[in-house]
């Protein structure tokens, strides 16, 4: 099991797996960065770019 913080704040989730890392994070993302979820200037690049890069932070951990 492993535990992260979120990449914008100092919450943190756990998982034995990214996928189940990510599904654990994502209430708190809803709720404490709707702002960012809702962004109409995010696009599917901008998903793919996040995902690479704390796929990697959660490798490392």
């Amino acid at each position: 099991m492993k535990t992260l913080k979120c990449d914008l704040c100092e919450a943190t989730a756990e998982g034995e797996t990214f996928e189940a890392w990510m599904k654990a994070l994502m209430p708190h993302y809803v709720q404490a960065h709707a702002d960012v979820m809702n962004d109409p200037k995010k696009t599917k690049g901008d998903q793919r770019k996040w995902m690479a890069e704390n796929k990697v932070r959660f490798d490392a951990a």
